[in-house]
C-alpha cells in the first residue's frame, strides 16, 4: 500500500463563529451539518471497509518477552536509577536518591522550596500547571520520609521524591476534576497508582491541569487556565495531559503521571521535552481513574529521563484484581534495559509516513535513528499504515465512549463543558451503534496485522508529533479554537497504539530552529517496554540536553 493522509479540510474557527458552530451542532438541526463534517473528513471510505472476520473483540495480546532475571519491583526501581547518567544540574530520581543519601538535601527543605516555586509560577508565570493543592498535606508526607530516610528505612527510590498526578486519576481527599467545572465529588480513595506512589514514599505535591476530558491534544483549559510550555510560554504543551508534562519540564518534580486515550501522554512529552511511556493496555491499573475511554484509555509514566519513567512504571505496573483488564498480564521487567549494543534489534521505518512531518521533526528523528543503527540496530522498511482507518476507527471508539462517560451531565448540562468538548462530543454522540461495532472489529483486525508485522520488525519508529509545540492563540482564550490541522499534525503517528494497546514511549531527540523540543516515537510488541526503554536510554545519551527557560530547582 503506498502512503497516503487525506488533507484536512475544517477551518480554523474560534469567538463568535466556534460558539455559533457548537449551537448549531447540538441544535435540531445539527445533525446534517454533523454527517457533512464527517463525510467531508473520510468516513464514507471506513464505513463500506470491510474488516474481515474480525469479530468486535479484541485480539488476545501476546506475552511479551520474558524476565531474565527476577527483581521486585521496589528492586527493578533502584536499578533503573543506579547507573543513571544524567547530568548533575538535572535533578532526576537518581539525584534525589543520592542527595538525600549523601546528606546533602533533604525532604522538608526540598517540600519548602518546591512550594515557593510553585507559587510564583503559579503566580507571577501564569503557567497553569495545577488544578488542586494541599501544601500542608505534601509537608507532612515530606517530614515522614525524612524521618525514613534518618532511619535508613527508605520506602524505594523515589521515597522523598515529588511527583505530580493528572486530574484524571482519584487521589484521596482530592475532587477529581478531569478538567471540567462542574466535578466537584471529593474522591474517598486513592486510584492504584497514587497508592502504590504513596507506598513507594513519593511526595505527591498535586493535582495537575489537563484539558477538559482529555478529549484534545492540544491541552489548553477553558476552566483552569491554560497550561503554558516551559520552553516558551507563549506555546502549547499538548494534552491532554497538559500540566503532567509541563510540572516535569520546569523542574518542580523528576516524574508524573499522565493519561493516554489518543496520545495525550507522548504528544505533551514530545512538545515539553520529556519522556513518556503509554505502556500496554491494562498493563498500569486504571482501578480509580474515572472511565473516560474503556477501550483505548491508558494511565503511565512521565519523565525527565528515560531512568526515571523506567522508576515509575516498575513501582506501579502490574496487576490489579479490581482491574479486569490488568489481571492475566505476564510480569513486568526491565530485563538488560543498561544494554547498550543493539545488535539483532530491528527498526520498523515506513519513511514517507516518518517524513510526513515539519523538516526539522524528521531531521532530528533522523539523527536518533542513526544513534539507533551505529549502535547495531538495523532498519527493515515497512509498509504504510492505512492512516483513513486508523483515523476513523479511533475516533468513533473514543468519541463514542466519551459521549457515553458524560451523558449524564452533558444531556442536562452541555453549557457547563468547553465549545472543544461540546464539538466532539457532538461527533461521538452522532456515531451510529453500527459505527461502534465496526470500529471494534477494525480494531481487532488491526491489531492481528500489526502483530503479524511485528514478527518481521521488535519496534516500529517514527516522529512522536509532526509539529513542534505551536504557539498559543492568546485572542481566542479561554475558549480556545477549533483548529483540526494542528490536532492532526500532534495525532499523526500515535493513534496506533492507543487502537492496538501496543506500547509506545516517546523520547526527547533535540529541537527545532526555535529552540522547541522534538520526540521521537518507539512503539514495541504488547508487554515489551522493557525493549522501549532500553533503546529510549540509547537514544537519550546520545542526544544534547538543554534547561528551559522556565525551570526551578529543588536540591540546592
Amino acid at each position: 500500500m503506498a502512503y497516503q493522509r487525506n488533507p484536512v479540510k475544517a477551518p480554523r474557527v474560534s469567538g463568535f463563529a466556534l460558539r455559533t458552530f457548537v449551537n448549531t451542532l447540538e441544535s435540531g438541526v445539527g445533525a446534517p451539518v454533523l454527517e457533512k463534517l464527517v463525510r467531508d473528513s473520510g468516513i464514507a471510505a471506513w464505513r463500506a471497509l470491510s474488516p474481515g472476520d474480525a469479530p468486535p473483540l479484541q485480539h488476545p495480546l501476546p506475552p511479551g518477552a520474558p524476565p531474565t532475571e527476577a527483581l521486585s519491583p521496589v528492586e527493578q526501581a533502584e536499578r533503573a536509577v543506579a547507573g543513571s547518567r544524567a547530568a548533575p544540574e538535572r535533578e532526576t530520581v537518581g539525584a534525589y536518591a543520592r542527595a538525600y543519601r549523601e546528606g546533602r538535601a533533604e525532604p522538608v527543605a526540598v517540600a519548602h522550596r518546591l512550594q515557593a516555586a510553585i507559587e510564583r509560577l503559579e503566580g507571577q508565570e501564569r503557567m497553569g500547571l495545577f488544578i488542586a493543592r494541599k501544601p500542608d498535606q505534601v509537608l507532612r508526607a515530606a517530614e515522614a520520609s525524612a524521618e525514613r530516610l534518618r532511619a535508613g528505612r527508605a520506602l524505594s527510590v523515589l521515597d522523598g521524591v515529588p511527583v505530580v498526578l493528572k486530574d484524571e486519576v482519584d487521589l484521596a481527599g482530592f475532587p477529581t476534576t478531569l478538567g471540567t467545572k462542574f466535578r466537584h465529588q471529593v474522591a474517598a480513595e486513592d486510584s492504584t497508582v497514587a497508592a502504590r506512589l504513596k507506598a513507594a514514599g513519593a511526595l505527591i505535591l498535586g493535582k495537575a491541569n489537563m484539558n477538559e476530558i482529555g478529549i484534545n491534544p492540544i491541552g489548553l483549559n477553558p476552566h483552569h487556565g491554560a497550561a503554558r510550555n516551559p520552553w516558551n510560554r507563549g506555546h502549547i504543551t499538548g494534552g491532554s495531559s497538559s500540566g503532567s508534562a509541563a510540572v516535569v519540564a520546569a523542574g518542580l518534580c523528576p516524574l508524573s503521571i499522565g493519561a493516554d486515550g489518543g496520545g495525550s501522554i507522548r504528544i505533551p512529552a514530545a512538545l515539553c521535552g520529556i519522556v513518556g511511556l503509554k505502556a500496554t493496555w491494562g498493563r498500569i491499573p486504571e482501578t480509580g481513574v474515572p472511565p473516560l475511554c474503556w477501550h483505548v484509555g491508558h494511565v503511565g509514566p512521565m519523565g525527565l529521563t528515560v531512568d526515571d519513567v523506567a522508576a515509575m512504571y516498575a513501582l506501579v505496573a502490574g496487576p490489579d484484581e479490581r482491574d479486569f483488564v490488568s489481571r492475566s498480564q505476564p510480569p513486568h521487567h526491565l530485563s538488560e534495559l543498561e544494554r547498550a549494543d543493539l545488535s539483532g534489534v530491528r527498526l520498523g521505518i515506513c519513511w514517507p509516513y516518518f517524513e510526513d512531518a515539519a523538516p526539522d521533526v524528521v531531521a532530528r528523528c533522523r539523527d536518533a535513528v542513526r544513534v539507533l543503527t551505529e549502535a547495531g540496530a538495523k532498519v527493515v522498511e515497512v509498509p504504510a499504515p492505512d492512516l483513513n482507518t486508523v483515523l476513523w476507527t479511533h475516533s468513533c471508539i473514543i468519541l463514542s465512549e466519551m459521549a457515553e462517560a458524560t451523558q449524564p451531565h452533558s444531556r442536562e448540562h452541555p453549557e457547563d463543558f468547553g465549545l472543544d468538548s461540546r464539538t466532539n462530543l457532538a461527533i461521538g454522540r452522532h456515531f451510529r451503534a453500527t459505527d461502534f461495532v465496526h470500529a471494534l472489529r477494525h480494531r481487532h483486525r488491526l491489531t492481528r496485522e500489526m502483530l503479524a508485522l511485528m514478527t518481521d520488525v521488535d519496534v516500529l519508529v517514527t516522529p512522536s508529533t509532526a509539529i513542534t509545540a505551536p504557539a498559543i492563540a492568546e485572542s481566542t482564550l479561554p475558549e480556545g479554537e477549533s483548529n483540526l490541522p494542528v490536532v492532526d499534525a500532534l495525532m499523526r503517528y500515535v493513534r496506533q497504539g492507543n487502537l492496538t494497546g501496543f506500547p509506545a514511549l516517546s523520547v526527547p531527540v533535540g529541537f527545532d530552529a526555535a529552540g522547541l523540543p522534538v520526540g521521537l516515537q518507539l512503539m514495541g510488541r504488547p508487554y515489551e517496554e522493557h525493549l522501549l526503554l532500553r533503546l529510549g536510554r540509547v537514544v537519550e545519551h546520545a542526544t544534547p540536553h538543554r534547561t528551559p527557560p522556565i525551570h526551578v530547582t529543588a536540591l540546592r
